[in-house]
């Protein structure tokens, strides 16, 4: 005569099931898209009048190409080395002709007085083949150079981070140091697609 087979009492592996489910889902790390943190401009209406014309000397032409380099006015350039050309182009301390100028006049800023504000704007364009990476990269150092200078002028006139400031002087230091990107429709200059 066979001995008949106990079952096993699996009344409880649904609880232990959801459990470990529980577990992992609260232990595991999910990676987190990287992105850019910026507003889009409204469409401008149709009868709005042209924008004047920029200086090619208030330019500051930033061009990734489809290998992923940068070049910036027409010269290959590391990236960490980036964040301090825009800065030294928008501040142009020396009154450099080959840097950005100075607007006509000075502008009489709430809570800073007196300011030389500058005209430079920075030009980013990339190529089709660019990866997306590299782009990223490129536009958190041009970010991180425009929060620079806030970050300075705000500890030379307040003491204290731009971050950290309330909200009118913060636009105070907006004014001065506005974040002035153009970003031009990527070109298809390597051929990829």
């Amino acid at each position: 005569m066979a001995r008949p087979v106990q079952e096993i009492n699996a009344g409880s592996m649904a609880d232990i099931a959801f459990l470990l489910l529980i577990f992992f889902l609260v232990t595991t790390t999910m990676d987190v898209d990287s992105g850019i943190t910026r507003k889009l401009s409204a469409i401008p209406p149709e009868n709005q009048p042209k924008p004047p014309d920029v200086k090619e000397r208030n330019v500051y032409i930033v061009l990734i190409n489809q290998h992923n380099q940068l070049a910036v006015e027409g010269e290959l350039m590391a990236v960490n080395k980036l964040c301090d050309g825009v800065k030294e182009f928008i501040n142009n301390p020396n009154d450099d002709p080959n840097l950005s100028e100075k607007k006509d006049e000075a502008v009489d800023v709430p809570f800073l007085g007196m300011m030389e504000l500058s005209k430079g704007v920075v030009s980013l364009q990339n190529d089709k083949g660019t990866s997306y990476h590299k782009y990223i990269e490129i536009q958190n150092e041009l970010v991180r150079a425009f929060n620079e200078l806030r970050d300075e002028l705000s500890m030379r006139k307040f003491g204290m981070l731009y971050k950290d400031l309330d909200d009118p002087k913060q636009k105070a230091v907006k004014k001065v140091y506005p974040m002035t990107i153009s970003e031009a429709e990527p070109r298809n200059v390597g051929g990829k697609k």
